[in-house]
């Protein structure tokens, strides 16, 4: 009697992600931009310069809202093959051109109509339209910035260029990763620490501290701090030349639009960061773990951000590319993606109120235990001191 053959074992199910043609939508994003300023230009009318921040502020948030969480992950086996995907650096690399591109268009809209039809709800949206560009920007700079090869590295810088911020390739890198959510770190935000509060610190000390690892640096190599090789003088020398080029082509009309686009871009990036840590505290010696990043698993704002929300997975693993970044159930997680909270955090009652309190679940009410704003310490105490005690 012949023995029967051994069940099949069934085949793995093949893992395919789901947000693969989704991600064109980060690449395409600052063409649909420049598209919004060429219909301005062919007649449109001035409301067309509103639309991306329409689409950044209410349509996105909204979106998320309706579609909810999305909490999974990649397995394990297949992240290998799906770092290795050439489609998603394409999709990266797309953004790029598009972005360049709109900034010139944005600027030679500028220079044919700075007292005409343009008037002030219009610079106001072309303003908002590039500089919310080109905010958005830093973000696939950040991308780029934290990848092996040079050539990514060296179009980080690139990208950086329209909104002038060449510097934070050096600070987040070697200074942010290093002290995330210290009181050490200018771009981790401190528990009552309103918006308008921590912009001038972060600005500053980001600033102050880019220029401070570049001179350590460079004199460990024998070299003065104003030497060529400082990363900061040459991503700045990206800029001017930029500025320089466009002010030779259209006049100097462009230069004040540029800067204010440029300010504006940056105020993005820093909303972004006062959101990404807020409250959170890592103690000396301690290993950044997935509870020091605030997280967000809200699709749309994922994919327009290069999953960038998935934000405690990139602090552990900063080289994995985005569509490898993975959820924590240990992470705290914010209330909305963070298209949804940029407005909110601008208005400090309205962010504490939202915020201070899923702070303090996170930490067990124990006030102790987060990054406290020191000029606050005693107000929050008062306020929690009720908490930390039951």
């Amino acid at each position: 009697m012949r023995a029967s053959p051994p069940p099949a074992i069934p085949a793995a199910p093949v893992w395919r992600d789901a947000k693969r043609h989704a991600w064109l939508l980060s690449g395409l994003f600052p063409g649909l931009a420049w598209l919004q300023l060429w219909c301005y230009q062919t007649g449109g009318g001035v409301v067309w310069l509103w639309v991306l921040p329409g689409v950044t502020y209410t349509v996105i948030p909204l979106l998320d809202a309706w579609l909810g969480e999305d909490r999974g992950n990649p397995p394990d086996a297949v992240v290998p093959a799906l770092e290795a995907d050439r489609w998603y650096l394409g999709v990266l690399l797309l953004f790029v051109p598009l972005q360049f591109g709109m900034t010139l268009q944005g600027a030679w809209i500028m220079a044919r109509e700075p007292a005409g039809p343009l008037g002030m709800l219009g610079f106001i949206g072309l303003v908002l339209t590039v500089g919310g560009m080109n905010g958005i920007a830093i973000n696939t700079a950040h991308e780029l910035g934290h990848k092996h090869a040079a050539w990514e590295r060296w179009l980080a810088r690139v990208v950086l260029a329209p909104v002038a911020y060449g510097h934070f390739f050096v600070e987040h890198n070697r200074g942010h990763h290093r002290r995330v959510a210290t009181p050490q770190d200018p771009a981790s935000a401190r528990l009552g620490e309103g918006f308008w509060v921590f912009l001038p610190r972060t600005l500053l000390g980001s600033l102050r501290s880019a220029w401070a690892l570049e001179a350590d640096r460079l004199g460990h190599q024998g070299l003065p701090a104003w030497h060529w090789r400082n990363e900061c003088l040459r991503a700045w020398a990206m800029t001017v030349a930029l500025y320089g080029g466009l002010v030779a082509w259209l006049g100097w009309v462009v230069l004040p639009f540029l800067l204010v686009q440029a300010a504006y871009g940056a105020s993005l990036l820093e909303v972004v960061n006062y959101i990404e840590h807020y409250g959170l505290l890592r103690r000396p010696g301690e290993r950044c773990t997935p509870e020091h990043s605030w997280n967000s698993n809200h699709p749309v704002s994922n994919v327009f951000l290069y999953h960038l929300q998935r934000h405690s997975d990139h602090h552990a693993h900063p080289a994995r590319r985005y569509q490898a970044l993975r959820h924590f159930d240990s992470a705290p997680q914010l209330p909305a993606g963070y298209a949804g909270l940029l407005l909110v955090a601008c208005v400090p009652p309205l962010w504490f109120r939202l915020m201070d309190r899923r702070v303090l679940a996170h930490y067990g009410g124990d006030l102790s235990r987060a990054n406290l704003q020191p000029s606050r310490r005693a107000a929050l105490q008062r306020r929690w001191g009720s908490i930390q005690n039951r």
